[in-house]
């Protein structure tokens, strides 16, 4: 296999509700695609920085400019996906960037050989249970009127974001009206170690887990923290390769991760942290970031590895998107299928693709 070429493609997805977190509202994605064209097939990455350096330092038009600048240009010579980490290397963070060339490349290799993510990766399960995130709302009233509607769709999960100020009053809430429904919460970096107090009146709620309480260079405030609460710490933003998942389990700073693909430089990436905590006893999921069709086919597949024991936030897609840029995933019984296709097991709606396109950029290798 051969690249030929690289094609960068910006498209504008608006969401069907504004999603607010600790670090902001989005309204609408500006997404960046890549595709992989070699001389065997052509294969698909989605990249899942956000339009600002707010969840993480990586943006969208800094994706696109490292890509264009070094990235690309890197891996000319590569004649497999195993090659394109390596051929990165020399060139520091940028990790989404990384993933998104890294997955349209295995993409394109496994279609040549007919093989499905879900194969690839190790997966055991044709379908996978699904969780859904819940953004911060105005109301407490707003909040059990999602969190009811999502249930009603069949989620099997439901977690709530959270900050100061934000918390405790609306994890009663949802518990007291959904009784004994799997819960958990995501602060995404909003606490402190001095919080720990407050942190743990979550601990009579009965929560799968707290996710990212604390800042994701504070791994050390993580093992403190988690000495002081009975909530089961997992991280998150903190979880950027296999070593610094095994350096925070070690650490006792968590007892669950959230693999993230695009956080951490790729699928393959991702697979050698799903087996860290499996060597280790830790439970693992998914998480997600707010994905199109393209980034939720692979994540999908991920979901469904053996050591991903909780449900994930693999949401169907109309979770975000009245119309996808590939056929929908549908919530079946709370359960996503795993796709079975080469590749990722999708392929782009090129009318839809092309309705929401607001630039494309040609890399010739």
């Amino acid at each position: 296999m051969k690249l030929t070429g690289v094609e960068l493609r910006r498209i504008s997805m608006p969401l069907v509700a504004p999603f607010r977190t600790s670090f902001g509202t989005e309204t609408t994605r500006d997404v960046l695609l890549v595709r992989a064209a070699t001389t065997d097939a052509e294969g698909w990455g989605e990249c899942v920085a956000m339009t600002a350096p707010l969840y993480s330092s990586e943006y969208v038009d800094a994706a696109a400019d490292v890509l264009r600048r070094f990235l690309v240009p890197a891996v000319a010579s590569v004649s497999s996906a195993v090659q394109v980490a390596p051929a990165l290397a020399r060139f520091h963070g940028h990790r989404m960037a990384k993933a998104a060339l890294e997955t349209a490349v295995l993409d394109a290799e496994l279609r040549a050989s007919g093989v499905s993510f879900a194969r690839e990766l190790g997966a055991v399960r044709e379908e996978v249970p699904c969780g859904v995130s819940v953004g911060i709302m105005d109301s407490i009233d707003e909040l059990l009127d999602a969190v009811g509607g999502y249930l009603d769709e069949g989620y099997v999960r439901i977690k709530l974001k959270i900050q100061p100020g934000w918390d405790v009053e609306p994890v009663r809430a949802v518990r007291e009206r959904f009784g004994d429904v799997l819960l958990q919460v995501d602060a995404n970096t909003a606490y402190t170690v001095s919080d720990a107090r407050h942190l743990a009146r979550l601990d009579p709620f009965d929560l799968l887990l707290i996710e990212q309480p604390l800042d994701e260079e504070d791994v050390l405030g993580h093992a403190e923290l988690a000495r002081q609460i009975t909530t089961p710490v997992c991280l998150d933003e903190s979880i950027t390769s296999a070593r610094a998942a095994a350096a925070a389990i070690r650490l006792g700073a968590c007892s669950i991760i959230n693999i993230k693909p695009g956080r951490v430089g790729g699928y393959l990436e991702a697979r050698r942290i799903h087996d860290v905590c499996i060597a280790n006893g830790v439970p693992a999921w998914c998480g997600g970031m707010l994905e199109t069709g393209i980034g939720r086919a692979a994540n999908v597949a991920l979901a469904a590895l053996p050591g991903c024991t909780l449900p994930g936030d693999t949401s169907g897609s109309s979770r975000y998107y009245r119309t996808d840029i590939t056929p929908p995933f549908t919530l079946r019984s709370g359960h996503l299928p795993v796709p079975t296709g080469p590749g990722i097991g999708v392929d782009p709606i090129e009318s839809e693709l092309t309705a929401v396109t607001t630039g494309t950029e040609w890399l010739a290798l």
